[in-house]
């Protein structure tokens, strides 16, 4: 069991010190808004994934006028077996600000990263989840592709290095077209790595797709205790192509017009159906709640299945998103054991105190108080 034991925070968000001890099981960070209730769950998870749930900038964890940010983290595994051994690790992660950030196992920096990624399996449960019902592809992308990333190294390694190809050749494109002359050898150059990386993505996400869904129709099952249908179908450029590559290369035109690559794995996405009908346009409210609060319970079943390892479990202001049913079904597996660790924030401490009282498991309350003015 993966156990979060205790947390120091300096100059993270509005932050300017700030030490926790947790309680292996329930911890309920309660306050105001605008107390840092969040920034607290973003400090687990920056420090589990090496990045924000909530930013897409390092430099916007760092505290105001601050040199730099830093997060120290005191983790436990509590052996499933008998035979298994107790582990503890300490892990830092470091910010200065206009420098690159470094994250280290007792004091020891990893070289790559990417390293880091999968060591601290974590799942998060937010209020902005439904835009990966609302927004474009790009949002539900970046979702699989972060479940992906915990589960396979291998994965986010070719991931980034596809990003990485994908922005050096558009950047090429963008110089050919501004030229009116394109260099079709250098352009190949990066035509084949990117080619080669994108079958091996696409294989990669069609057999997680495969896995993921009938866990994800379950939970769905278990969630809503309805009969309706629910389904993920994954759409790429790869999907039925005879001959992908074939058709890359013919498309260049294309690209040179559109002054980006305009076919690949980049524009994959996961289409969300309801009773074989699409979520985003058929589906209530409720049923769409209904449908990524399922996506990620299957995330956390799906991580534990895989890793044999329960992610820290974040559950950020999810009484006021969630309706009472929901919200008892929650409560009932926090009691039996199906979490682990969870770290939940509310509001409203009289509402949190009532509703986890009857739990039958420790919970540690975390009263946080607004930061005064830097």
């Amino acid at each position: 069991m993966l156990l979060l034991k205790g947390l120091h925070l300096t100059n993270f968000k509005s932050y300017a010190e700030g030490t926790f001890e947790f309680s292996d099981r329930i911890n309920a960070i309660v306050g105001e808004n605008g107390s840092g209730k969040t920034n607290l769950l973003d400090a687990i998870y920056f420090l589990a994934l090496t990045k924000s749930a909530f930013s897409s900038q390092d430099m916007q964890a760092l505290r105001h006028a601050a040199d730099f940010m830093r997060l120290e983290g005191e983790f436990h595994w509590a052996p499933l077996h008998p035979a298994d051994a107790e582990r503890h690790e300490r892990l830092s992660l470091s910010l200065p600000r206009g420098q690159r950030k470094t994250v280290a196992r007792e004091d020891k920096p990893y070289d790559r990263l990417t390293d880091h990624i999968g060591r601290i399996p974590v799942v998060l449960m937010a209020p902005n989840d439904t835009d990966l019902v609302r927004e474009g592809p790009e949002e539900r992308r970046k979702f699989f592709d972060g479940v992906l990333s915990q589960l396979n190294a291998g994965y986010l390694t070719d991931l980034l290095q596809y990003n990485r190809l994908l922005e050096q050749r558009n950047h090429l494109l963008r110089q050919f077209h501004e030229r009116h002359r394109m260099d079709a050898d250098l352009l190949a150059a990066y035509d084949a790595p990117l080619l080669e990386l994108a079958q091996r993505l696409y294989t990669a996400r069609l057999l997680f797709i495969n896995e993921f869904l009938p866990v994800f129709q379950q939970q769905y099952a278990l969630l809503s205790e309805s009969r309706e249908q629910v389904h993920i179908a994954y759409l790429s450029d790869l999907a039925g192509a005879p001959d992908f590559a074939a058709g890359f290369l013919q498309n260049r035109p294309r690209d040179l017009a559109a002054q980006r690559t305009t076919l690949g794995v980049h524009r994959d996405d996961f289409e969300f159906l309801f009773d074989g009908q699409p979520l985003k346009k058929f589906g209530s409210q409720g049923q769409q709640k209904s449908f990524v609060v399922a996506l990620k319970l299957a995330q956390f079943q799906f991580i534990f299945q895989e890793k044999g390892l329960r992610p820290l479990l974040l559950l950020d202001d999810i009484f006021d998103k969630l309706d009472d049913r929901r919200i008892t079904q929650l409560m009932a597996r926090m009691a039996d054991g199906t979490f682990g660790q969870v770290f939940l924030t509310d509001a409203r401490p009289e509402r949190t105190r009532q509703l986890l009282s009857t739990l039958p498991i420790e919970v540690r309350f975390h009263e946080i108080t607004p930061p005064l003015a830097p």
